[in-house]
């Protein structure tokens, strides 16, 4: 009788045992689904980065750095303006390289371009050897051009901020494949949501706050290569979101 009694709670310790084991796979199992069930609504359901002004100036009439013709049409774009001495711009140079061309290089059809003023094409070749560090920089390219052909480009921007006299700014902007400038509409912290603070847009990024460049303007463009990712998939519908940040912008 003791020999049956051992074997019957030998077999029902085995088997709780077993149902142990079993829960154990099963949560391990099921719980990164769930997680990811969770997370899958959200990567539907972003807030895509604003469109701030359509139809800026294509670059015609300047001449390119290399025998290829540069192009925003069609190209995720970070342009930049360093005027008629542009060694002088080697901080903003030097942030943009490290903390933005570092990063989405990779990426296709992403390319950061600098609008200089004719005769300035030494001075370009020196900031890329300093920018540079012996990298080849495929996807950094300078292109020349005449002071009112720089003004035209320029002036097709949303911008706070003028060019100065030496036809340089420290803020460079973000265009998209459709020639539209992107940015942020409301650029409120959590905190001044919170207190109701008038709106303030983003329209262009500075250059030589590295904070700025490295959080805000890296996060949008991060932002914006998630749309064309989904837009490539069938995923994203952005027109009735561009005729309502066109109208938000206007009032």
């Amino acid at each position: 009788m003791d020999g049956f009694l051992n074997r019957l709670f030998y077999f029902y310790t085995m088997k709780i045992k077993q149902l142990k084991r079993n829960l154990v796979l099963g949560i391990l199992f099921f719980l990164p689904v769930v997680f990811l069930l969770f997370l899958y609504p959200s990567t539907h359901n972003y807030n895509p980065l604003d469109i701030v002004k359509d139809d800026v100036f294509e670059l015609d009439n300047f001449t390119p750095d290399g025998n290829d013709s540069i192009v925003l049409e069609n190209h995720l774009t970070v342009l930049g303006f360093f005027g008629k001495v542009p060694i002088k711009n080697l901080i903003a140079a030097s942030n943009l390289k490290e903390l933005v061309y570092d990063k989405f290089k990779g990426f296709k059809k992403f390319q950061i371009v600098i609008v200089l003023p004719e005769g300035t094409q030494s001075e370009a070749k020196q900031l890329r050897r300093e920018i540079s560090q012996y990298e080849e920089l495929k996807y950094w390219h300078f292109v020349f051009g005449q002071a009112e052909a720089i003004h035209r480009v320029y002036n097709s921007f949303n911008s706070n901020n003028l060019l100065d006299n030496n036809l340089s700014s420290d803020y460079v902007f973000i265009v998209d494949k459709d020639l539209s400038q992107r940015g942020r509409i409301d650029d409120r912290t959590d905190g001044e949501l919170q207190k109701e603070a008038p709106i303030y847009n983003l329209n262009a990024y500075n250059c030589i706050e590295v904070a700025e460049i490295k959080n805000k303007m890296s996060e949008d463009l991060r932002i914006l290569f998630t749309e064309y990712r989904q837009k490539r998939k069938g995923n994203f519908d952005s027109s009735s979101r561009r005729d309502k940040n066109l109208k938000e912008e206007a009032n």
